[in-house]
């Protein structure tokens, strides 16, 4: 492999994911501001003005025309890009399975948000939690470089031809959308060349009229394009492995994959996260490696789809484990457990604990990690609420 120039830079996630649009040749954005996402728009818009990015940036009146704008826009064979947060995805939600159910691999850039009331701006997974399951692909970023990277490499996974699904990339309010991070900018020529022109099958032809999401009656492919849906989507794991090793070899880099196994070769305990906390996580997986605690971490990076395979694998032959929620639900446990729980049901059985911690962008701790540790080493389970006063 030839030596590859190293490009880098100090910017916030919020710029990094802007960044990535230029580089993936993305020639429309339509976006409503909301906080904490405005800035990527924002940058997109000074980049489209000023002439440094061959798009066409227009405004609307909401984030529903937003999804409505970029759906149009696709359909005519335009890579597309849109970028929301909270209450943004909430107005979506409608357009949202729209989009999934006409099958444009449109990418959103979100910037995780708590829901209100009480209103609140600061970080949590709430907002994309509640959109699990509209038939967009997820993937939770823990950095200012994977904010950038989950762009690029969410095209080339979104277009694919036999998954042609719309993804959401994520990364936590303030966090990393407002800090400052050294980010390796991934050269533009190279990103042309890996994601590579976009060639939706069914584009509008105006040569060539057809009807699209039209009514269809209950005798009608309604169930098997639901069912195709969900096969191209988990087909989806596999096709992101072999995506991120092409993209690993082609920018000299170390992407993760779906999943990201921390210390867990010889561990006893484990706690599965999404997100940035993972940073703090692993510090403290450290500090506790050296005191002789066999512990490790796995972080979830792809959740839809979910990785069930690779989690089985990583999670077998542990004591007990713990699943980390930064969002707040009301079935009996948060979402991220409840689809690790589903998926481990028959095959392995770990006592398991669900900690909820992180709502409405509060801090998770060193302290809070060490009592989770403390805690699925004492074979507590059942749902546990941490720093939050509530046990």
């Amino acid at each position: 492999m030839r030596a590859i120039n190293k490009n880098w830079s100090i910017m916030t996630g919020n710029e990094a994911v802007a960044l990535a649009t230029k580089l993936a040749g993305v020639k429309f954005v339509s976006a409503y501001p909301i906080t904490p996402q405005t800035a990527i728009v924002e940058k997109i818009a000074e980049m489209v003005a000023n002439e440094k990015m061959d798009a066409k940036f227009i405004e609307v009146e909401s984030e529903h025309s937003a999804m409505a704008s970029v759906m149009g826009s696709e359909l005519a064979g335009v890579r597309s890009f849109t970028a929301s947060s909270s209450h943004g995805i909430l107005y979506m939600h409608e357009m949202l399975n729209w989009v999934a159910g006409m099958r444009l691999p449109i990418l959103m850039a979100v910037v995780n948000r708590s829901i209100g009331p009480p209103w609140n701006i600061w970080a949590d997974h709430s907002d994309t939690m509640t959109q699990r399951d509209t038939g967009w692909m997820q993937l939770y970023g823990e950095s200012n470089q994977e904010a950038m990277d989950t762009i690029i490499l969410g095209y080339k996974l979104a277009e694919n031809k036999d998954i042609l699904l719309p993804i959401m990339v994520m990364q936590d309010a303030f966090t990393l959308s407002h800090t400052s991070e050294p980010v390796e900018i991934r050269d533009e020529e190279k990103v042309r060349e890996f994601v590579g022109e976009f060639n939706l099958p069914f584009k509008i032809d105006i040569n060539k009229p057809m009807g699209y999401g039209s009514l269809m009656p209950p005798d009608g492919p309604f169930m098997e394009l639901k069912m195709d849906m969900k096969k191209s989507m988990y087909s989806g794991v596999n096709k992101f492995i072999e995506i991120t090793k092409e993209f690993n070899e082609t920018f000299d880099a170390n992407f993760p994959g779906p999943v990201e196994g921390f210390m867990m070769d010889d561990a006893d305990y484990a706690l599965i996260t999404l997100g940035s906390i993972s940073s703090t996580a692993k510090h403290v997986v450290r500090n506790l490696r050296n005191q002789g605690k066999k512990v490790g971490l796995l972080r979830i990076l792809l959740y839809r789809p979910f990785p069930k395979d690779l989690v089985i694998n990583y999670l077998r032959g542990l004591k007990g484990f713990g699943v980390v929620d930064r969002s707040s639900t009301y079935g009996p446990f948060g979402s991220l457990y409840m689809d690790v729980i589903s998926s481990i049901y028959g095959k392995l059985d770990i006592p398991a604990a669900n900690f909820i911690a992180g709502l409405g962008g509060r801090d998770v701790r060193v302290v809070d990690f060490e009592e989770m540790f403390m805690r699925i080493m004492e074979g507590e389970d059942g749902e546990i609420w941490i720093n939050a006063g509530v046990k």
